[in-house]
């Protein structure tokens, strides 16, 4: 029987495993939810695919994601990531990691932790949107629009509308898996 799934992820193993592994599900812990600001932000104007052929790479050139040492970095830092062939060489989205690492912080300061304060965006559970087929999935709604306002307002950077709705799907914020897929979860 064939594995029913979202018509977005069937291009090759790597997006597949994404899609099956990790797409759609909440994530709740600060490391991870940083890891998918970041790649997300890196994403603006390219293709998701290419962002995760490349994720190892950023992983290693950013310090596995470790937004405290990202916080810091100097130019010194800036110049070598420039260089670093693996990842995408764009010193606007470089230094608007570095700010927001910083701003980051100043969340989890504000609020405890920064999934607290993203998922207070959608009362603390997923919404499910249970969309028939792809044409249904929205770029942005009302929810990605006033948090991308608000990260705008806090000095985040490279974070807009399309941007933060992705992120929303990654960390599971919204389930947009079409309803016949099988990663579905079914009530």
């Amino acid at each position: 029987m064939e594995t029913l799934r979202c018509g977005w992820c069937e291009k090759d193993d790597l997006y597949r495993k994404y899609h099956d592994e990790e797409w759609g599900k909440p994530v709740y812990d600060d490391e991870t939810i940083f890891e998918f600001l970041v790649l997300e932000s890196f994403q603006a104007g390219l293709s998701w695919y290419t962002i995760l052929k490349k994720r190892e790479n950023f992983s290693e050139a950013f310090d596995r994601f470790n937004f405290k040492k990202i916080a810091i970095y100097s130019e010194d830092k800036v110049e070598d990531l420039m260089e670093n062939t693996g990842i995408i060489r764009n010193r606007l989205k470089i230094l608007a990691t570095i700010n927001n690492a910083q701003k980051f912080q100043d969340v989890q300061k504000e609020f405890g932790t920064f999934s607290k304060y993203i998922w207070g965006f959608v009362d603390g559970k997923p919404i499910d949107n249970q969309p028939k087929s792809l044409k249904e999935v929205p770029a942005t709604t009302e929810i990605s629009d006033a948090l991308s306002k608000d990260l705008k307002k806090r000095g985040f950077k490279f974070l807009g509308s399309t941007v933060v709705y992705a992120h929303m799907q990654a960390t599971g914020m919204v389930n947009d898996h079409v309803v016949d897929c099988h990663c579905r979860v079914r009530k």
